[in-house]
């Protein structure tokens, strides 16, 4: 191919619109093409002038990052605090205020930053592929690699990648929905069509981002990235992606601290206004007060558990699309999957073609069953990309390598869709008459064919309980050359069945065992003979609860359903549709569904789940629909995944009930003491300094061990919980702050300097170590012992605590000097604190354990999943979580784990029943 000047390179820009005006040989003309494709040096030429084909790249933005932290109501608060200091002349108070803030916004920043680098890593291994023609061969290149001019090949279930000008179509129908709003799917045919017509009439073309609904095509490139239609509408729109429940739990999380917030700074407000202290300085100390109640670094916590989850994960091959998705995996109790590639290996392999008469050879069979493939078989450099596992094992197979494609002429194809279940193609051997055959799902091919004799039938009955995959093959004499339709599937006379194999995998039965652990319910839904789902459960010793075919579903309604799909283990010969109802259905019931699969029938029940989980060998629009992509099909990466969830909650959890614990008890107190005492217990800027050393201690909570009984089962926020978890251990704190406020001023006779200093350097040792005993409902280091970055962090901040007092800071920071026997009162006092704690969490525990558990069903606002699909660039829309329920997949004579939820959101408990 010749070389393009700059003038010609720039024209190549051409509008979808007037390309669909152009014939084919005139499109590939404007865009330097041929119908070979480009070369590879050309195409890498114009991908370097021209740009990805990405409408939005996941790039970290650090000003982006920073300007959030400043967006954050704590830190305007903090802002307007330190303003006022300045203005009013406590110039002091103003840089500590100012360096708290900065310090905090670096840390916010850093974490954050972090996140977003760890997301941006996350994008760049989630993959989407075409097939391309280049050099005049067939290859599978990096959707983001395409540029004008490329010829591409896309069937059934592709995600169009960008927009192309058709060449050629085989019963093409598009899924526009997504650009045009219309449900019915359009018609494609590449005769041009008029200039001007509008975007819904352009059916020359197919657009980025619309689903080849069934059939196939050819197209070369004419608009790549943002210039593409729908790029120019998802940069127009911009991104906002759903609140998780994770989210959702923060914000109602945050409401309940502003309340607390609003009602203890307006009370402490009035009474020091009643008392007739100054205004401004009452102002200050209440607005501290709310600052301080505040856990100012939840963010950056959050942010850092995230960031190092994904990183944890990525190591375990769990790539995760959106950061906050983690905890609504750890969520799930309920998984429904596919069995090939979870349960089997997923390498189908062709094992026998087996005639329904003698008088048909073997090898004629798997000719026809070879006719019937969508490959291109006249294509000498015939590959494997872009078919179906089936199609691909039957070229695969020995058998193949006698098969010429010389011999045979294919006039016209009926592609394979999930309604039909079945490919159709018209063909002539030799210039002979044309034959019609028909290849697909035994049931629904014997439908056209006439009585089935026993003997076929008892053949088939066999391969299915032998657990083969089995697909038939008809044929007839055409009517003649024309074009097929559907209707021309019809008195079909059976020619016998292919039979492929995909055995059980070794593994299976252990990550089944996990998930169990785990407290996971697994159910599989297949497109297979329920016979053939069966038989692998059985070889992996497992006991079903029950199996529901396709037909069984239909007949039953929603109600009936939806008691039936809680105890029934297998889906069988199920349909799209069908996989989304039981999605939507099992959430109803109560708990939280997971959905793993990787073909185009998967995407609806994808969007329906709680979490959409898929492989990155699965089809484009399998991962575009996908919160989770694993870079292995194993249900053991799956459970890795579930336990870093769950963790990263369990650490979350961590923080906010010390948190709220302790800032409560320290500004109850300072409250109180702001009201009895002469003068203030504690400077707005002295609060601030401890609320902001004891946050960055808590730094070290993300990388923290977690106990294994809260691994067992999902955690949820639970603000009854928080809140009675707060008022019980707040008043404990603070009646330690009232014993230092009586030590201070009965027995040392402090003056307000020194009895700030006391009141600090106890406030940041016992709010800080309290973490050892809130971390675990177990006896602290003796049987659960936490990491070494918590020790170090927590020792860290207490020590700074006691130095800051007594350094040469000590007078800007408003502090005077201690006497030394206040050092060994202090000791004593923070170990009876941490014995009470200990007494006091394990009475609180026992009283929660005794409580009868419900399960609330938690509902949000049921939404329309609508799947912006953009490559490197998706909005996963969640839907509500619920309660598992029985029918997962177990050993025969093993104990059936059930879940109990209790009111705490730290974990679940486990109930052993007999089964």
């Amino acid at each position: 191919m010749p070389e393009l000047n700059v003038q010609e390179r720039t024209s190549l820009l051409l509008p979808i619109t007037e390309a669909a005006g152009l014939t084919t040989d005139q499109a590939l003309a404007r865009l330097g093409s041929g119908p070979g494709g480009l070369t590879g040096e050309e195409a890498e030429r114009r991908l370097a002038e021209i740009g990805p084909n990405a409408v939005r790249t996941h790039r970290a933005n650090g000003w982006a990052v920073l300007g959030r932290q400043f967006a954050s109501p704590i830190l305007i608060l903090l802002l307007i605090t330190a303003g006022l200091s300045l203005f009013l002349g406590d110039a002091t108070n103003s840089i500590v205020i100012g360096v708290i803030l900065l310090v905090s916004v670096g840390l916010g920043f850093t974490n954050e930053f972090r996140a977003e680098h760890a997301s941006e890593a996350l994008h760049d291994r989630v993959t989407h592929r075409a097939v391309v023609l280049r050099d005049g061969a067939t290859t599978e290149v990096d959707v983001t690699a395409l540029v004008p001019g490329d010829v591409v090949h896309l069937s059934l279930g592709a995600i169009i990648p960008a927009d192309i000008r058709l060449l050629a179509t085989g019963n093409l129908l598009c899924d526009e929905s997504i650009l045009t709003g219309e449900s019915l799917p359009a018609a494609k045919d590449p005769a041009a069509v008029q200039a001007g017509a509008a975007l819904a009439d352009l059916s020359s073309c197919a657009f980025m981002c619309t689903v080849i609904q069934s059939g196939n095509c050819t197209g070369v490139v004419v608009a790549t990235g943002g210039r593409a239609e729908f790029g120019r509408i998802a940069l127009g729109l911009g991104e906002r992606q759903p609140q998780t429940e994770f989210q959702l739990g923060l914000k109602r999380f945050s409401f309940l601290l502003l309340q607390v917030a609003i009602g203890l700074t307006t009370l402490i407000f009035i009474a020091n206004l009643l008392l007739q202290r100054p205004l401004i300085e009452s102002l200050l100390f209440s607005l501290a007060i709310a600052v301080g109640i505040t856990p100012q670094l939840l963010p950056a916590v959050v942010s850092t558990s995230l960031a190092t989850g994904t990183r944890q994960l990525a190591k375990r091959k769990v790539l995760v699309k959106r950061l906050v998705c983690i905890e609504d995996l750890g969520d799930m109790d309920i998984l429904v999957t596919d069995k090939t590639g979870t349960l089997t290996e997923g390498k189908i392999s062709f094992t026998a073609a087996l005639p329904a008469t003698a008088e048909l050879p073997g090898d004629a069979l798997l000719t026809l069953g070879l006719l019937a493939t969508e490959a291109d078989y006249t294509d000498a450099k015939l590959t494997s990309a872009g078919q179906n596992p089936l199609d691909a094992a039957l070229w695969d197979s020995p058998g193949a390598s006698g098969f010429d494609p010389g011999r045979y002429e294919r006039l016209d194809m009926i592609g394979f869709d999930h309604q039909r279940r079945r490919t159709t193609v018209l063909v002539r051997e030799a210039g002979g008459p044309p034959q019609l055959v028909t290849k697909g799902a035994p049931e629904d091919v014997l439908a056209l064919c006439g009585p089935v004799a026993p003997a076929v039938q008892a053949l088939l009955d066999e391969q299915f309980d032998a657990g083969s995959r089995v697909v038939a093959v008809a044929t007839r004499p055409a009517d003649g050359p024309g074009t097929l339709t559907a209707a021309d599937e019809r008195g079909l006379t059976l020619a016998g069945f292919l039979v492929f194999l995909d055995r059980p995998k070794a593994n299976a039965r252990q990550s089944l065992d996990r998930l169990e652990e785990l407290g996971i319910s697994v159910k599989i839904a297949t497109g297979d003979n329920a016979k053939v789902a069966e038989k692998v459960c059985a070889d992996l010793d497992v006991i079903s609860g029950g199996t529901l075919t396709g037909a069984d579903i239909d007949a039953l309604s929603d109600a009936d359903l939806a008691a039936s799909a809680r105890t029934a283990t297998i889906f069988a010969r199920v349909s799209p549709e069908q996989k989304a109802r039981i999605i939507a259905l099992l959430r109803q019931s109560g708990g939280s569904v997971g959905f793993m699969g990787d073909g185009v029938n998967d995407a609806l029940a994808l969007h329906k789940a709680d979490i959409g989980i898929s492989v990155d060998s699965a089809t484009d629009v399998a991962k575009d629909a996908a919160d989770v992509v694993l870079l292995d099909k194993d249900l053991g990466v799956l459970a890795e995944g579930v336990m870093e969830g769950r963790r990263i909650f369990a650490n979350t959890i961590k923080y906010v009930l010390m948190g709220t614990s302790s800032n409560f008890g320290n500004m109850f107190s300072a409250a109180v003491a702001s009201v009895v005492l002469s003068f203030l217990p504690m400077l707005p800027g002295q609060i601030l300094l401890n609320n902001l050393l004891y946050d960055s201690g808590q730094l070290a909570i993300p990388g923290d061990r977690v106990d294994k009984e809260q691994l067992r089962a999902p955690s949820h926020w639970n603000i009854a919980f928080i809140r009675r978890f707060m008022f019980l251990f707040g008043p404990i704190s603070s009646l330690f702050d009232f014993a230092t406020f009586a030590l201070m001023l009965f027995v040392f006779d402090a003056v307000p300097g020194e009895f700030r200093a006391g009141w600090f350097i106890e406030s940041i040792a016992t709010q800080t170590l309290i973490i050892f005993a809130i971390r675990t409902r177990r006896v602290p280091f003796v049987r659960s012992r936490p990491s070494a970055g918590l020790i170090t962090a927590s020792l860290g901040v207490v020590a700074l605590g006691i130095l800051l007092p007594l350094s040469p800071l000590q007078g800007v920071l408003g502090f005077d000097p201690l006497p030394v026997p206040f050092f060994l009162a202090l000791l004593g006092m923070i170990v009876l604190y941490l014995v009470l704690v200990e007494i006091a969490k394990a009475w609180f525990f026992a009283r929660a354990a005794q409580q009868v558990p419900t399960v609330p069903v938690r509902r949000r606002a049921d939404t329309h999943h609508i799947a912006r699909r953009a490559f490197r660039f998706s909005i996963p829309v969640k839907m509500p979580p619920f309660t598992p329920g029985p029918g997962g997949l177990r050993r025969p004579g093993r104990r059936r784990t059930e879940r109990i939820r209790s009111a705490s959101p730290e974990q679940g408990t486990m109930r052993r029943s007999g089964g």
